[in-house]
């Protein structure tokens, strides 16, 4: 009896170890991954004037996202790196969009983790989906949907997406062609990128900045940002490599300070160094760090006080800001990631202009374009400043604020990188 239990025993555990095995084999790769779309995730904004936190509670979000280089094998990843409890997922899935949030019928894919369909992200942790496969041509628009069974807060995000979101009703409608009824909303949720896997020499490059690279200004559902513009004109040079062009700003982001988002320094990691295929990388940062400070008092609720500006005290100077970007250099570096440097939009008419900040803004865009830190420097503050009034912007190319561009302000950006510089080879 003995000698049959341990025979028994040891059958049991071959037979694990084969499926492990199996499972290994299964999940091996052949080639590398590049991300083909990213955003940078970050918590709820707590500003005045922000849109009121929602929760989820047995209901399917579908969120629309457009990579710039096209692929047949394909993971999505998740995250939940700003959460403080686990993360249920009931299910996933991804296809192809026809139009608005409907869905291409016959594109619909599960996504599984390890095999399963339903997962669990850790608090404070990414995740990755297993391979699948899904033809998706370069600019083809793809439909993440997720499913949230439990009552659930959205503490990983991004503010401003690309395109509109559809929140369901009560029920589990991730491979549905449409979600009836559908709320809207233009965020992003625990959704933060879309790999490739690849054989070619497919790359990444990934712009960093903040609500003028993530695209403020510009008209809703056009990929009208300076990073899209940027990929359109990539992908019409011909025999040059597949390059992904990611998306990484946050509104609001500075470089020295937390706020919107955490600082630039301390998500370069997670954002930048950390994305797989990765060769170059293009900075835009430093507006926000010069003008927050001076930004004007907070509005009072009727009966109370005017606020003061919280930021008053984070006052920065050009030494600052090239210690700060000097840092993101030699990070990426290390990494085998060139960099490239982008001149400060002008800003003179914005709610928070200051001349000081003005002088600031200018001696950092001079050591940007003369100080030969950069691999590449792009001057976009002369592809749209006013000829005549170089503290602001051409009265056409911004969005009515005098800080952010408009869709003809962004494609002006996209034209002043010279695209030679760039690995299109």
């Amino acid at each position: 009896m003995k000698t049959r239990l341990v025979r028994t025993a040891a059958l049991v555990s071959v037979t694990i170890v084969l499926t492990l095995v199996s499972f290994a084999q299964n999940t091996k790769v052949q080639g590398h991954w590049i991300s083909a779309w990213s955003t940078a995730v970050h918590t709820p904004l707590a500003f005045p004037g922000m849109p009121p936190l929602i929760s989820f509670e047995n209901q399917t979000i579908r969120m629309v996202i457009r990579p710039t280089i096209g692929g047949q094998k394909l993971r999505i990843r998740f995250s939940n790196e700003f959460g403080t409890s686990p993360l249920a997922f009931g299910s996933a899935h991804i296809a192809l969009v026809k139009e608005n949030g409907s869905i291409v019928p016959g594109s619909d894919h599960p996504l599984t983790f390890a095999g399963q369909a339903s997962v669990t992200i850790p608090a404070g942790a990414p995740m990755l989906s297993d391979p699948a496969e899904l033809e998706v041509p370069a600019f083809a628009e793809v439909a993440v949907s997720i499913f949230l069974p439990n009552k659930t807060i959205p503490s990983t995000f991004h503010l401003l997406g690309q395109h509109a979101t559809y929140i369901s009703g009560p029920g589990d409608f991730v491979g549905a062609v449409d979600i009836q009824d559908a709320k809207v909303t233009r965020s992003w949720y625990w959704l933060a990128g879309l790999e490739f896997l690849t054989t070619d020499n497919a790359a990444a490059i990934v712009t960093f900045g903040d609500s003028i690279t993530d695209g403020f200004g510009a008209k809703e559902d056009e990929y009208g940002d300076w990073p899209n513009q940027l990929a359109k004109r990539l992908a019409e040079v011909k025999g040059s490599s597949s390059l992904a062009v990611d998306n990484e700003g946050i509104g609001g982001n500075r470089i020295l300070y937390d706020g919107a988002g955490v600082s630039s320094l301390a998500r370069l990691d997670r954002d930048v160094l950390s994305q797989p295929g990765v060769v170059d990388l293009i900075v835009l940062e430093g507006i926000n760090d010069i003008g927050w400070p001076h930004m004007k008092p907070f509005p009072a609720r009727e009966g109370s006080p005017s606020r003061e500006n919280p930021f008053a005290a984070q006052a920065v100077n050009a030494g600052d800001l090239i210690q700060g970007m000097k840092q993101i250099i030699d990070r990426a570096y290390a990494h085998g990631i060139r960099v490239f440097g982008a001149t400060m939009t002008p800003y003179k008419g914005a709610d928070y202009f200051s001349e000081d900040g003005e002088v600031i803004r200018q001696a950092v865009n001079q050591w940007i374009r003369i100080g030969g830190a950069f691999d590449g420097v792009f001057d976009f503050d002369a592809a749209v400043r006013d000829p005549r009034l170089p503290a602001q912007f051409r009265e056409d190319l911004h969005s009515g604020d005098h800080l952010h561009p408009n869709s003809a302000g962004y494609k002006a950006m996209a034209a002043a990188i010279n695209l030679s510089s760039l690995r299109v080879k």
